[in-house]
């Protein structure tokens, strides 16, 4: 019985008084890889075309002809035949049976689901429409919904426009809420909604960044003169400029006077308060 391949590689490299690690070190390959053909493990070299250019390297190293080699690993690698017994049957012909079942309920759920969504919308916005609660001894005309005034804080029914309500129905008088801004001096720039408006008017470029006092990006980048930029944030608005001699700033329809705050880099950081002025910003942490 001949020799299997890994057997004649072993007394080659024997013969060439190599271990398997010089043998490895000469090919620039693992030892692994060397271990795996001595022990037929061909599977373990991956894709046949490696297997055999692993193969072809180390019969040439130890003097061992490839050809020869080539001829027991076709041998020993051939694609068995498929199992013609093992082919998929067709499914049986009660299974598009199911189909037409599982289609239909999966119609109805989709329509159930679309009505009950319906219903559902349709209720939400109808609670929300104002209901007439009936009082004894007031016309039907007179229990209609109360509907609010515009430019008022007060409601009225329909009625009211004709004439005043009988004695037999008590008023009921809506006092508005008082307003928790009333008796308050509004600040320059201010807008209802506690923030200022600022304006930054360009003569020149001009690096700008601007915050507000929430943290909020206003502005940041180059600016291009000549430029107008409306800003509005909460105060105080933190601002520093690139190029400060090319720049007015307005705060509520009147100038801010910047001048003290310019450096002689021409640059300058400052605040701008709610009621308009402009204030030296903290000192950066740090620096």
């Amino acid at each position: 019985m001949s020799e299997s391949i890994g057997a004649r590689l072993r007394s080659a490299r024997e013969r060439s008084r190599l271990t398997i690690l010089q043998a490895a070190e000469k090919l620039h390959v693992d030892p692994e890889i060397l271990e795996a053909l001595e022990a037929d493990d061909f599977e373990a070299l991956g894709a046949p075309v490696y297997a055999k250019g692993h193969l072809r390297h180390y019969a040439e190293l130890v003097g061992e002809p490839a050809a020869a080699l080539f001829e027991l690993y076709s041998r020993s690698t051939r694609i068995a035949a498929p199992d013609l017994t093992r082919i998929a049957k067709a499914p049986p012909a009660d299974a598009g049976r199911l189909i037409v079942p599982v289609v239909a309920a999966v119609i109805l759920l989709a329509v159930a689901a679309g009505i009950w969504w319906g219903l559902t919308l349709w209720d939400r916005q109808s609670g929300a429409q104002p209901v007439a609660i009936p009082t004894r001894g007031v016309p039907l005309a007179q229990q209609l919904p109360l509907t609010p005034q515009p430019g008022t804080g007060t409601v009225a029914s329909p009625a009211s426009a004709s004439g005043p309500v009988p004695s037999a129905a008590p008023a009921t008088a809506i006092v508005p809420r008082p307003s928790s801004t009333a008796g308050q001096v509004a600040k320059p720039g201010a807008s209802a909604r506690g923030e200022i408006d600022a304006t930054l008017k360009y003569s020149a470029d001009s690096w700008t960044e601007v915050y507000d006092g929430t943290g909020r990006r206003l502005l940041y980048g180059m600016s291009t003169g000549p430029a107008t930029r409306q800003l509005a944030g909460v105060p105080p608005l933190s601002v520093m400029l690139g190029d400060a001699d090319g720049v007015t700033i307005e705060v509520g329809g009147h100038e801010a006077s910047i001048a003290r705050f310019v450096r002689s880099d021409h640059t300058a950081r400052f605040l701008i308060a709610a009621d308009g002025r402009v204030l030296p910003a903290p000192p950066k942490k740090g620096g």
